[in-house]
């Protein structure tokens, strides 16, 4: 079992259930997936540009990419139904925690002039999005190797039923939120 699981399962259960006045362990939020997704739009014109995304998101994440297709036709980005032009991962379980790991301690500490997320980028309905500028924060990639720098959107989604228990687990996640 994963360190984070194992924090989760005590540390963060217990300071969530002060801190709300649950009755049941039950009634606590906990994290259910983490979605990564890449856009990559000049994919219309060149599939290898698409392939090198996928490659890249699966070194990162350590779990297969699957490309995504446009729902419908945009005439001024020359896209049709149907084409691919991203790719998306969702994490579960182990790897899932591992990935939240590696972001919060390694990732995100390596983004030029850091100072926190956005602690607004909530939904309403307890879930946080996260948007990451260049894939080359994460240690698995090879700077030498990438073709492009690309961006990723990040979406946790968890149990909470408030925007409020959300930040709390997140933030008891050790996710660095600016002040």
């Amino acid at each position: 079992m994963s360190r984070l699981k194992e924090q989760y399962q005590n540390e963060i259960v217990d300071a969530m259930m002060k801190k709300f006045g649950y009755k049941n362990i039950m009634e606590v939020p906990k994290l259910d997936k983490i979605v990564v997704n890449m856009g990559v739009g000049e994919a219309k014109e060149n599939a290898k540009i698409l392939e090198a995304a996928i490659k890249d998101m699966e070194a990162i994440t350590g779990q297969k990419a699957v490309s995504t297709k446009a729902k419908n036709s945009v005439a001024n980005f020359k896209i049709r139904e149907g084409m691919a032009i991203g790719c998306k991962t969702t994490l579960r379980g182990e790897k899932m925690y591992e990935f939240l790991d590696r972001l919060v301690n390694l990732a995100l500490p390596r983004v030029r002039d850091f100072r926190g997320v956005n602690p607004n980028a909530f939904d309403g309905r307890g879930n946080y999005a996260l948007g990451i500028k260049e894939q080359l924060i994460f240690p698995e990639i090879e700077y030498d190797k990438i073709d492009k720098v690309r961006g990723m959107d990040i979406i946790f989604v968890t149990t909470a039923k408030t925007d409020e228990e959300a930040r709390e687990l997140l933030t008891l996640f050790n996710m660095p939120f600016a002040k």
